[in-house]
């Protein structure tokens, strides 16, 4: 897969892929403020598939920021991910606090590149594809890697954290 140079739409996350060398494809689309799914309205724009789609989440284990990242077409399961990182409790985190963490805003939170890295799980279905595509860092901009990239850089851990 061909690295594309972005440079007018580089962000912190296409930066952080650069910098690691990784392979990956930048895609902009056209974003609709009037959409009812920042996720689904990526997969519609791209023509890709919502379950190579994949929504970033923060929530909170434990009083501790954990990233999510799941199928635009499921739901996240809370009670999955606080096993997934060995906690008891997990709730969606306070959307202000999930942007001034990771330094990005809602509908353009990526699992890449944020301002500080908090512990990842990605769902386990992302291996069930060659690639995936995550918020590149901002509404409308998604970036195509493979799942193993997005782990590596991410240090995620792979669980089943997903519902249907």
């Amino acid at each position: 897969m061909a690295k594309k140079k972005a440079a007018a739409a580089a962000t912190p996350a296409i930066a952080a892929l650069a910098a690691a060398g990784a392979p990956f494809t930048v895609h902009a689309y056209e974003h609709d403020p009037a959409h009812p799914s920042y996720g689904q309205e990526a997969a519609e724009a791209m023509g890709v598939s919502p379950d190579r789609v994949f929504k970033t989440l923060v929530a909170d284990v434990d009083g501790v920021l954990t990233v999510a990242v799941v199928p635009v077409s499921g739901s996240l399961d809370l009670k999955a991910l606080a096993a997934a990182v060995g906690g008891k409790r997990a709730a969606m985190a306070d959307p202000a606090l999930a942007e001034r963490t990771t330094g990005y805003v809602l509908g353009g939170i990526s699992p890449l590149g944020q301002r500080r890295r908090l512990r990842t799980v990605v769902d386990a279905s992302a291996d069930a594809h060659s690639t995936v595509c995550v918020s590149a860092g901002r509404r409308g901009l998604e970036v195509e890697l493979a799942p193993g990239t997005l782990a590596g850089l991410t240090q995620a851990v792979l669980a089943p954290i997903a519902r249907a």
